[in-house]
């Protein structure tokens, strides 16, 4: 488990932000549908519900103007509920390979940072670094669902991760009309890294020793996004590959944020993972912990859960598993009350 170190105690501020954003919302948007209130507030497991079609989207026009406020007047409570907290998310998978996907998602943080919302990106880049080790015929070797990683894989992680992933969502973000700004765990001593246990098996892979966000509170405050990548040091010097989704879970710890947001290819928790619609909608840290043993949380998921248990425990309000293979993921999670995954609580 990750530490704080002292200099880096949350505080309590109000949260305006000073440098002007500007929203290129996009005016045609079928994707982006609310579900129906429903009374249940994301309890128990999904309910098939219907969502109407908005008028003229049937016959491929832009949405009607009252339409279009409706959807606006309904984000309210979900804005004022959250404007001015921090927002972690761990961005990855099928979101990462899709440019219809990675616009969806940048898009929608640019949103959430314009109506108040201070979303802090974490990213991985794993199809990218396989693509590359291809290229100059490295074999990518896995144990356990880690990569393993010798000093030249390290070096081909830290190039893609840091110079190429990170400044490419950089840009895409700062083009669609927010501030972006490149880190890494490196930046500010942001993130200290400590070898894994196996690590004579797996070489550089590390874990998070500990945190310090003092270089993200400035940032934050005065309405940049943070992009992350899950790369950092140890007290020596020596770069470490750190999964994204435990870099993710300890900042948002650190900065007490009111939740971590992890995208992954997968619905959610299932409660039969051979049924799709099984979907577990929200659920706390012992029903969770009672699905491991059961058995019914598996495989690549485990991981997973355990992040947003131990994010949880460090005092992060909710923790959600997404579908980000939907368009649109993240404002179905935040301002809706189906949400798009399951939501874990504390």
């Amino acid at each position: 488990m990750a530490t704080v170190s002292s200099n880096a105690s949350p505080k309590s501020f109000s949260f305006t932000v000073s440098n002007p954003l500007k929203s290129k919302i996009p005016t045609k948007s079928p994707s982006l549908k609310y579900p129906p209130r429903k009374n249940h507030h994301r309890l128990g497991l999904s309910i098939n519900a219907t969502v109407s079609t908005p008028p003229s989207i049937a016959t491929g026009n832009a949405p009607s103007p009252d339409y279009r406020v409706e959807i606006l007047s309904e984000s309210l409570p979900f804005i004022q509920k959250f404007r001015g907290k921090t927002i972690v998310v761990k961005y990855g998978g099928a979101a990462m390979t899709s440019p219809e996907l990675k616009s969806s998602v940048v898009s929608d943080l640019v949103l959430l940072a314009c109506v108040g919302l201070r979303p802090i990106l974490v990213h991985g880049g794993g199809p990218d670094i396989n693509r590359y080790l291809k290229q100059l015929n490295i074999p990518a070797e896995f144990r356990d669902g880690l990569r393993v990683t010798d000093a030249t894989t390290m070096e081909i992680v830290s190039m893609v991760l840091v110079g190429k992933v990170n400044k490419n969502l950089v840009s895409l973000i700062n083009a669609a009309g927010a501030t972006a700004v490149g880190l890494s765990g490196h930046d500010g001593r942001l993130l200290t890294a400590r070898p894994v246990p196996n690590s004579a098996q797996l070489g550089f892979v590390g874990e998070v020793a500990r945190v310090d966000p003092s270089v993200l509170r400035p940032l934050v405050d005065y309405g940049y996004i943070p992009v992350i990548a899950s790369v950092a040091a140890d007290d020596s010097g020596q770069a470490y590959n750190i999964n994204a989704d435990t870099v993710a879970g300890e900042l948002a710890a650190a900065l007490g944020a009111e939740k971590l947001i992890l995208l992954t290819d997968v619905a959610g928790i299932l409660e039969n993972k051979e049924d799709p619609s099984s979907l577990v909608k929200e659920i706390d840290i012992k029903g969770v912990k009672k699905m491991i043993e059961d058995g019914k949380v598996a495989g690549g998921m485990i991981p997973k859960v355990k992040c947003c248990i131990r994010s949880l425990a460090q005092g992060v309000k909710t923790a959600s598993i997404i579908d980000g293979r939907i368009q649109h993921s993240l404002l179905h999670e935040i301002m809706s009350d189906e949400g798009a995954g399951t939501m874990i609580t504390g």
